[in-house]
C-alpha cells in the first residue's frame, strides 16, 4: 500500500525546501506526466507537419489516414474518468477558455441576464460581463450565505436568485477562493425545472472529487485537468450536452467553423497539443496510486487542516465537512490586515521568509488562506503554516517586522 506524505515529493519536480500548500492555484504535474509531455514534444519536432495535421486531428493533407486522430484518442482515454461520452468532450487550454466559449456563443437579447454568485472566479465573472454587455444583457450576482451550516442553504440561495429574464446560471463546482464543494446536482435539478441552463466552472473538480458530468443535469461543464488530475498545464476539458453543441463555438474561430462541435474545437490552428496528449498519463499515475485513496487522503488532510488551523489561530471554519474537497479556506487571526495589499504582503512574507507557498486573499473584512492538500503534503506542513502565522500575528501585535 502506498504511503502518502512528503516522501511522495520524489514524484514531483517541486523544490523540497518549500512547504508547498498551493497545488490548487496552477497545479503541479508529476514527473511522469512531464516526461510523457516531453516525449510527445520530441515526437512532434521530428515531423511537425505530419504530426500536427495528419496525426493530431486527421486532416487529409497530401494523403489519407485511417487511424483515429490522436487528439480523439486522448479524449477517449479521459472521457470515462469524467463520466461522459467522448463525442461530447473537447480539450481547451483552461476552464476560463471553456467558459468563454459558452458565454460568447450564448444567444442573448437586451434585458436578458446571466446569473453568477459572489464566489465566482474573477476571470469567468469578467467573461460573463463582457458577453452580456456585447448584447445589451446584464450580469446579476447572488450573494451566498457564509458561514454555511448546511449545503441546502446554498441551493436555496442560488435558486432564489433565478428571475424571469435569467438565461444562464454560471456556478462553480468547487469555488476558487472559498473552496466550497457546491451541491451541484441539486442546483441543476431546480434550474432545469425553471428552464434555466447551467454552465459549470469545474476548474478544481476533475481529480479532486468523483465526477459523473453527464449525470449532473447541466448543459455545459468545463474543468481543468492540470490541477488535480495530474495533467501538464495548460490542459482542460469542455463538455456540452448533445442538444447544445450545434450553437457552441470556440473563442478562436478557425478552420473548423460550421463543420461540427468536434471539428471546431479540435482544430483551432497551430498550438502545442502535448498537455492534452499527456493527460492520460497523469490519470494512469493516479490510477496506479489508487484514485479513491488519493482523494480520501487529500480530503482528510484538508479537513484536518481546517480543524488544526482554526484551533491554533482562534478562528472559526464555518462550513461542514461535506462542503470540503481537497482544499480548505480558513480565516486568519485578526491583526494581520484586511486588504488585498495586506494579503499580498503576507503571502510574499510566508514564501520568501518562511518558505511556505500558500494562497491568501482578502474578503469580508479580513484575510483568509486557502490550503491545498496533495499527497505530497502531511500534517507537519500544516503545523509549519500554523506556527509561521502565529509568529507573524504576535509580531504584528507588538508592532514588529520579522526579518
Amino acid at each position: 500500500m502506498t504511503t502518502f506524505g512528503r516522501r511522495m515529493l520524489e514524484h514531483w519536480a517541486l523544490d523540497p525546501s518549500i512547504t508547498y500548500l498551493n497545488h490548487g492555484t496552477v497545479g503541479a504535474p508529476p514527473r511522469r506526466a512531464l516526461a510523457a509531455q516531453q516525449a510527445i514534444r520530441d515526437e512532434v519536432e521530428r515531423q511537425p507537419a505530419r504530426f500536427l495535421l495528419r496525426e493530431l486531428v486527421g486532416l487529409r493533407v497530401g494523403g489519407s489516414r485511417d487511424d483515429e486522430p490522436r487528439l480523439r484518442v486522448a479524449a477517449a482515454a479521459v472521457a470515462p474518468f469524467l463520466g461522459v461520452r467522448v463525442e461530447d468532450l473537447v480539450f481547451v487550454e483552461n476552464a476560463t477558455t471553456g467558459a468563454n466559449a459558452v458565454l460568447r456563443s450564448l444567444a442573448l437579447a437586451p434585458g436578458d441576464e446571466i446569473l453568477v454568485t459572489d464566489h465566482a472566479y474573477g476571470a469567468v465573472a469578467n467573461a460573463a460581463a463582457f458577453a452580456a454587455r456585447e448584447k445589451g444583457a446584464q450580469v446579476r450576482r447572488i450573494d451566498l450565505p457564509y458561514p454555511v451550516p448546511d449545503p441546502r442553504v446554498l441551493v436555496e440561495a442560488v435558486v432564489g436568485g433565478l428571475g424571469p429574464r435569467t438565461r444562464l446560471l454560471v456556478v462553480d463546482h468547487v469555488t476558487s477562493e472559498s473552496a466550497l464543494v457546491m451541491p451541484l446536482a441539486e442546483i441543476a435539478e431546480r434550474c432545469r425545472k425553471a428552464g434555466v441552463p447551467v454552465l459549470v466552472d469545474g476548474a478544481h473538480a476533475p481529480g479532486a472529487i468523483a465526477l459523473d458530468i453527464a449525470a449532473l443535469g447541466v448543459t455545459w461543464y468545463t474543468g481543468n485537468l492540470h490541477k488535480w488530475a495530474y495533467a501538464p498545464r495548460s490542459c482542460a476539458i469542455l463538455w456540452a450536452a448533445p442538444e447544445a453543441q450545434a450553437r457552441l463555438h470556440p473563442p478562436v474561430i478557425s478552420w473548423g467553423l460550421d463543420q461540427g462541435y468536434i471539428a471546431e474545437f479540435d482544430w483551432v490552428g497551430t498550438r502545442d497539443p502535448s498537455p492534452f496528449l499527456a493527460a492520460p498519463e497523469g490519470l494512469a499515475f493516479m490510477r496506479e496510486l489508487g484514485v479513491e485513496a488519493v482523494r480520501a487522503y487529500n480530503h482528510g488532510l484538508a479537513w484536518e487542516a481546517g480543524q488544526l488551523l482554526t484551533e491554533r489561530w482562534g478562528t472559526r471554519l464555518g462550513v461542514v465537512e461535506s462542503l470540503i474537497g481537497t482544499m480548505v479556506t480558513v480565516p486568519l487571526p485578526e491583526g494581520l490586515g484586511a486588504t488585498k495589499e495586506d494579503a499580498a504582503r503576507l503571502r510574499d512574507a510566508l514564501l520568501f521568509e518562511d518558505r511556505i507557498e500558500v494562497q491568501l486573499h482578502a474578503s469580508r473584512g479580513r484575510l483568509w488562506t486557502r490550503v491545498s492538500a496533495q499527497i505530497y503534503n502531511d500534517r507537519d506542513d500544516i503545523e509549519r503554516l500554523a506556527s509561521a502565522v502565529i509568529a507573524r500575528t504576535q509580531a504584528a501585535v507588538k508592532g514588529e517586522t520579522r526579518e
